[in-house]
């Protein structure tokens, strides 16, 4: 039984619900290694899924279904974004009214300990700094009090296509800063009150600095959250970080890159919202990969193809 993430390198609820339910229905999907090209089979079977994990920031198209498919026999539990962003730097996400909604609702078809609420990633600017950021999960959190039970939270990683979709941004809001260690441990801490004062706990991705005094480390595929989705099962996971100081367990990401149209400026898997809107527009929710790139159009993921290596897994 595998732990199925839908996914870090996209957003599946939002984008690609329609393929993925129909890849459950199928009982398998195919995927591409970002690194080798590897096309890889995955069962989606409800008996080989020990559980799914959603990464969204609007899981509303997938509310209707969830019933249904915990019925079937799929276990599941959310990493929801809602971080409020000035549009310059979260170009199309959904208002943070309508995500607070959904999350509401989503917390009352599945449960608040099945939603996480994710404030991440934290970036600090002359538009977004520390007093902003206090304001702003004071409001949130507010507005998900008796909802969220978990809050993620980490800093900003300035990788490359990051740093490149930034400087767009700068022009109209004003530079952008790395926080010293102190820095991010002053705001991390009053965060921490803010968040407890409304019975949510904050929770550090990748940040083992932050840890401790209150802020729990975040194990977003979390081995504790599946052993209770899985009472039944003797459960021995892999712990597998995705890098420096991740807690997460062993996953299989079924997503691909450049596919999320939401344009989030600081994100680490798109690289421009315009290829992401290419390649949603080209994507067919029939088949049974999420994305293929042209030199996989013509062929059959059923078969082993010249410079193409397809393997279980």
């Amino acid at each position: 039984m595998r732990i199925i993430s839908a996914s870090r390198r996209t957003d599946i609820p939002a984008f690609y619900s329609k393929w993925l339910l129909g890849r459950l229905r199928a009982g398998f999907c195919h995927w591409r290694s970002p690194y080798g090209g590897q096309i890889h089979r995955v069962s989606l079977l409800p008996a080989d899924c020990l559980a799914i994990v959603f990464w969204t920031r609007n899981p509303r198209p997938l509310l209707p279904t969830l019933k249904s498919l915990h019925e079937a026999g799929y276990r599941f539990y959310f990493q929801f974004t809602i971080n409020g962003y000035p549009r310059a730097i979260e170009t199309h996400n959904p208002p943070a009214e309508d995500a607070i909604h959904t999350f509401q609702r989503l917390t009352e078809v599945i449960s608040p300990e099945l939603v996480i609420w994710r404030y991440d990633p934290i970036l600090l600017g002359l538009a977004t700094s520390e007093a902003y950021h206090l304001e702003r999960f004071d409001q949130l959190s507010r507005q998900l009090e008796g909802y969220a039970r978990r809050c993620v939270f980490s800093f900003v990683d300035f990788y490359g296509k990051t740093e490149r979709n930034l400087k767009g941004v700068e022009q109209e809001l004003g530079a952008f800063q790395r926080p010293s260690a102190n820095e991010q441990r002053s705001l991390a801490h009053q965060l921490r009150d803010i968040g407890l004062s409304r019975g949510i706990t904050l929770y550090s991705c990748c940040e083992q600095a932050l840890v401790g005094e209150g802020i729990e480390q975040a194990h977003c595929v979390d081995a504790d959250m599946i052993a209770k989705l899985r009472p039944d099962l003797q459960l021995r996971l892999k712990s597998a970080p995705t890098r420096r100081d991740c807690g997460c367990f062993e996953s299989t990401d079924i997503g691909a890159y450049d596919t999320c149209a939401f344009g989030c400026a600081y994100c680490y898997a798109t690289s421009s919202r315009t290829l992401a809107l290419d390649r949603l527009r080209s994507h067919d929710p029939a088949d049974s990969i999420l994305w293929r790139p042209p030199s996989l159009r013509d062929a059959d993921l059923g078969k082993v193809h010249e410079n193409v290596q397809l393997v279980e897994g």
